[in-house]
């Protein structure tokens, strides 16, 4: 793997090139899927905003619904510096009434995760109010990454988050705002802070959370073939994370590279039976401590892309879960995602297409 200058993990670009090399037949193609979490950005040089995301939604699975999470795309470059991520969610809510203008069949960016500084005290609500009044009605949550490591003081990939920020009152403050507003909170750590989100959701009951990812698990670095080990320690702490009910997953991210993911490096990509089986205990794990109705299933492209292709995941995914319980699989595929983002509440007229906005 390189390292940037500043000792930091690059994720790798898709190559569609080598993924071309690998398609294969969709299975279950009428199978209602909610995508839980994806990005839109511009990149090192490889978008991924509107073309490429229907590329993928529209190449053969069912996906109703997608959940866009911020990743520090298109912020404001002048005003205030606590409103600089609305540009996000500005640039995104164009994107989502682009796709519904051009007649796509998926809802793209149905719910908006934004990003706040939930340390940010008094302006955090007028941030909030920003965020709401740019997403016309589809704001769900908010992202404030606290992953950090102290095995990598320079970060991994991002910079490192200040320690301790879980514990901190003034970020506790900020959950329980998101609280009592019906927002959500997407939680962005590394593996060895999975306590540290359980103390935290004990604290704050009333505000729903989210883990990305499953947690992160790292892969590298001193995590490099540590695999068994790992799994073991992560679904002690996933137990112990279960017991809040207020807390849910998301099944995924198994493409990060600093989770060592290298299937990019091979000539071929791998085949969805290859996936299946390498994250069958983790998905069993998940469903089996926390309920399929507090799981889903993502994608995390495009940042997963680099590993496989979006149809090849979806498959991988159905093959898991083949024999299990039509309602376990609804849960899963789409229906927690729509619950917990809450999908199915209607859009605003100024949100919709000018024909619907028209007509009602």
């Amino acid at each position: 793997m390189s390292l940037d200058v500043s000792g930091q993990f690059r994720y790798p670009s898709p190559d569609l090139a080598w993924l071309s090399q690998r398609v294969e037949e969709v299975l279950e193609p009428a199978l209602p899927i909610v995508d839980a979490h994806h990005h839109l950005w511009e990149e090192g040089g490889s978008p991924y905003l509107l073309a490429e995301m229907r590329a993928d939604v529209d190449d053969g699975h069912r996906i109703d619904a997608t959940v866009f999470v911020q990743a520090h795309y298109g912020y404001r470059t002048g005003g205030p510096a606590h409103l600089a991520p609305v540009g996000e969610t500005e640039k995104v809510a164009a994107i989502a009434r682009a796709a519904r203008e051009a007649g796509c069949a998926t809802r793209i960016a149905g719910a908006i995760v934004a990003y706040a500084d939930l340390m940010s005290g008094p302006l955090l609500a007028e941030t909030l109010d920003a965020h709401a009044a740019a997403a016309v009605g589809a704001l769900r949550g908010i992202r404030h990454s606290v992953s950090r490591d102290e095995n990598f003081p320079d970060g991994i990939v991002l910079r490192p988050a200040p320690a301790g920020l879980l514990a901190d009152p003034a970020y506790r403050a900020g959950l329980a705002e998101l609280g009592r507003r019906g927002l959500s909170y997407d939680a962005m750590l590394y593996h060895a802070q999975i306590p540290e989100l359980a103390a935290a959701a004990d604290a704050v009951p009333d505000t729903s959370i989210i883990l990305d990812h499953l947690g992160c698990i790292l892969g590298v670095g001193p995590y490099e073939g540590q695999g068994k080990a790992l799994f073991a320690s992560w679904r002690d702490d996933m137990r112990r994370l279960a017991d809040c009910p207020n807390v849910a997953v998301k099944i995924g991210g198994f493409g990060m590279i600093i989770c060592g993911a290298r299937w990019h490096e091979r000539a071929l990509p791998p085949s969805s039976e290859e996936l299946a089986e390498a994250w069958r205990p983790y998905v069993e794990t998940c469903t089996e401590l926390f309920g399929a109705e507090r799981c889903m299933f993502e994608s995390n492209f495009p940042v997963d892309k680099a590993m496989y292709s979006y149809r090849t995941l979806w498959n991988a995914f159905k093959r898991i879960t083949q024999d299990w319980p039509d309602a376990d699989r609804a849960m899963l595929f789409s229906g927690t995602a729509r619950r917990l983002y809450r999908l199915d509440q209607e859009l605003p007229a100024s949100a919709r297409p000018i024909s619907e906005a028209a007509d009602a």
